[in-house]
């Protein structure tokens, strides 16, 4: 039983040896054909990449057997391309456009302008200007002076805008007919145009009444005939281009016309034609031609008729780089028929980026005179029996430019010669010595010294001041310059302490002119004069201020013409109500 079931289990131990035999031997058959594909499959690419290939343990019984490939190739996608961003510049515009520039110089245009010398012993000064669309400006003061101002703007300020404009005033000294009065009334238009044109024009009438209060002795004449009125009627009309057109031309001709009589009368007519062109040509170039057609017809009570015409076309060529701007031309004229040939070169150059701007020139020019512009600088005189233009030749050299931000300066030094001068002298006649006569003197000489400073921060603050020295020489026919004044000196302070406070002064400085003596004939010096003004303005509502003026506070009762004392020290004060 026991052999027995040992050869039962031999038997059975052997059949499952031969079974596992059979079984190794038919899985390594299938291995090797696996390893002979793998070696034909991978063949290539293991002599092309070096692969290694193993086959590990493939007749290990005890465990599962599978190949093992481990190689260095990695199959994978190909990168795509990036777009390569490149800040490239764009390509060169071959056209080009003209663009016409006009850049004003900063810091260098000058608010200050010579005043015009009015006969101060009637002048009272204005105050504070209150810019409102509709206002009325009332005041009095001492010397029996109302004060009445008003004004209205119209239009929308961009198509078209309309100032009317009227004043009155009048004072009573303490001479015998120290008395005066000035009234006037305007209307200035601007209308837009198409193609960047503007229409300007402007009619007014003006009046002025005094006396010849100057006189000497015993009175003996009645108010009529001490009575000096000046009437003037007059407007003009320009057309204007705000910006050169396409072919860079720009233009502003104008006609005016005025009728000026006295009470006395004498009526003069007035007609001017000015017709300033300038045509850019390049970006360097300029050419400048201006024309000129001024007309004076006098009619007085002792003379037929003085006529006194003047005519003149002035072309040049203006220069222009950044640091550079020469301007050369001439002046051909006609001055009552008589040729002038007048010079017209300057030049500027900036020396240090507008802190220094070297001036130099040679210039020639006309002054016209008429009944009514030597009756505007002495008011005092008598009707003229001749009329001639004074004509101007001037050589001159300055600087300008500026220091800093707030501070601009001018100096200039001028030689000039100077040929039909109108003086004023007091009448010789007997009992008229407080009139002026209007003489001519032919030819003179002059050296002019002209200064100018400007101090401004932004709308506070604003200082501006002049002066002009002027020495005479080398006269032909009279002893001395009579009324005519060797030192000028002008300023004008305005301070905006708050947005509804300001305050205002102006300050004349001047040496006396010559005059000659009616009596002895000896020319003599009238003394340094010196007036201060001043002014304040406030608001006290929304449309309401209250203004003072205060003029000549020294009671500095000086002579701007021989004979005739000025008005002392006068206070003025009133409202303004603006109905904006």
């Amino acid at each position: 039983m026991l052999q027995s079931a040992l050869a039962s289990r031999h038997h059975a131990f052997q059949k499952k040896a031969k079974s596992k035999q059979h079984t190794v031997a038919k899985k390594t058959a299938v291995h090797k054909k696996v390893i002979h594909s793998v070696q034909t499959i991978v063949k290539p690419v293991t002599s092309a990449q070096k692969t290694v290939i193993s086959v590990a343990s493939l007749l290990d019984t005890t465990a599962p057997k599978v190949v093992v490939v481990t190689s260095v190739f990695k199959p994978s996608l190909r990168s795509a391309a990036k777009i390569n961003l490149t800040a490239a510049t764009a390509p060169a515009e071959v056209s080009i456009i003209p663009l016409m520039y006009s850049i004003p110089a900063e810091n260098l245009t000058f608010s200050y302008h010579p005043v015009a010398i009015k006969p101060l012993a009637l002048m009272v000064d204005t105050t504070l200007h209150w810019n409102k669309d509709r206002y009325i400006k009332v005041g009095y003061g001492n010397y029996a002076t109302p004060y009445a101002e008003a004004g209205v703007a119209l239009g929308d300020g961009q198509k078209s805008a309309i100032l009317l404009h009227g004043k009155y005033t009048s004072s009573k000294g303490n001479l015998p007919y120290q008395n005066f009065t000035k009234g006037g009334i305007d209307a200035n238009g601007v209308f837009a145009l198409p193609n960047q044109q503007q229409l300007t024009g402007k009619i007014y009438f003006d009046n002025s009444t005094q006396y010849l209060y100057g006189f000497t002795g015993s009175n003996n004449y009645t108010k009529d005939q001490l009575q000096q009125q000046f009437n003037t009627i007059g407007g003009n009309l320009g057309l204007e281009t705000t910006m050169p057109n396409d072919y860079g031309i720009a233009y502003h001709p104008e006609v005016g016309f005025s009728s000026f009589f006295d009470n006395r009368q004498a009526n003069e007519m007035n007609a001017i034609i000015k017709a300033p062109i300038s045509k850019t040509l390049g970006k360097l170039l300029t050419f400048h031609v201006t024309g000129l057609a001024d007309i004076t017809h006098l009619q007085t009570l002792n003379t037929t008729t003085i006529n006194n015409n003047l005519f003149y076309v002035a072309p040049a060529l203006e220069f222009k780089v950044p640091n550079v701007q020469i301007k050369a031309g001439m002046q051909p004229s006609w001055d009552n028929s008589q040729f002038s040939l007048l010079p017209d070169i300057t030049l500027q150059a900036n020396i240090a980026e507008n802190r220094l701007i070297l001036l130099a020139g040679w210039h020639g020019y006309f002054h016209k005179n008429t009944y009514q512009s030597l009756a505007a600088f002495n008011p005092f005189i008598e009707q003229p029996t001749t009329l001639l233009n004074t004509k101007f030749t001037e050589q001159y050299a300055g600087l300008k430019g500026n220091a800093g931000k707030h501070f601009t300066y001018l100096a200039k030094v001028s030689f000039l010669q100077i040929d039909n001068q109108p003086l004023f002298a007091n009448d010789t006649a007997a009992g008229k010595s407080q009139g002026f006569v209007v003489l001519n003197e032919p030819k003179l000489q002059a050296l002019k010294l002209h200064g100018e400073i400007t101090y401004t921060d932004q709308e506070k603050l604003s200082l501006i001041a002049g002066i002009d020295y002027t020495q005479y020489t080398q006269q032909q026919v009279y002893d001395k310059p009579w009324g005519l004044l060797p030192l000028d000196v002008t300023g004008t302070l305005l301070y905006k302490l708050t947005k509804d406070f300001s305050l205002k002064s102006d300050l004349f400085l001047w040496d006396g002119a010559q005059y000659r003596d009616p009596v002895s004939l000896a020319s003599r010096k009238l003394p340094a004069a010196i007036d201060l003004n001043a002014g304040a303005e406030f608001a006290v509502h929304k449309n309401l201020n209250i203004w003072l003026q205060f003029n000549n506070i020294f009671n500095n009762k000086y002579q701007r013409w021989s004979q005739y004392q000025v008005l002392g020290f006068n206070v003025l004060g009133g409202i303004v109500y603006s109905f904006h």
